[in-house]
């Protein structure tokens, strides 16, 4: 299991690139996220700096307390917070409550043998028929993780009885290195009779 903490301790972050992911703020031209939006993974927070605007409220959330300190660090953008969190035990607060969870290699950063109850946490934290906007990282040859190995039928099997697929496709713009391996896809939570 991979000690995040210790990583951003030790300045081990090859992940962060120092900016917002080209491919979200390719996603907000054309889909601005509105209302309460969770960022899973947020590290630095440079996602969840490109998101927040004066009317939504985004809460980046990260296992490492470094990466959160770090974070916070940054001037605000907009109505932004960040919190220390495990995604599989959500606060009372942070479940059913937010519009928007968006996640960039959140995702293949997590074994694969938890990728069920990642799919369970975001249902939690979404409230119904609110959407998860992902960056997902495509790498099936990537050994050993993470990032572990993801695939589209993966994803498809994951995520196919709990949420609608509103949209998939590469992006135009990605970090170096990271070009054809990514896929963004919007899902909505579906409603079920019983919520």
């Amino acid at each position: 299991m991979t000690d995040w903490q210790a990583r951003y301790e030790s300045n081990d972050t090859p992940w962060d690139k120092g900016a917002a992911a080209p491919p979200l703020l390719e996603l907000l031209m054309e889909r601005p996220f509105h209302g309460h939006v969770l960022v899973l993974g947020c590290g630095f927070g440079h996602d969840v700096r490109a998101i927040s605007t004066s009317e939504n409220k985004v809460v980046g959330l990260d296992l490492a307390e470094a990466a959160v300190e770090g974070a916070r660090k940054f001037p605000a953008t907009g109505n932004e917070s960040y919190a220390t969190g495990n995604l599989f035990n959500l606060p009372g607060s942070m479940l059913g409550t937010f519009d928007v969870v968006f996640e960039h290699t959140c995702f293949c950063a997590i074994d694969p043998s938890d990728r069920e109850r990642y799919v369970q946490a975001v249902r939690s934290a979404l409230k119904p028929g609110g959407e998860l906007s992902a960056i997902f990282y495509l790498d099936p040859d990537h050994e050993p993780g993470p990032p572990f190995p993801v695939t589209e039928d993966e994803l498809d099997a994951l995520f196919g009885t709990h949420f609608e697929l509103l949209e998939k496709r590469k992006p135009k713009s990605n970090f170096p290195g990271r070009e054809g391996c990514e896929q963004v896809r919007n899902y909505r939570l579906r409603v079920t009779a019983a919520e």
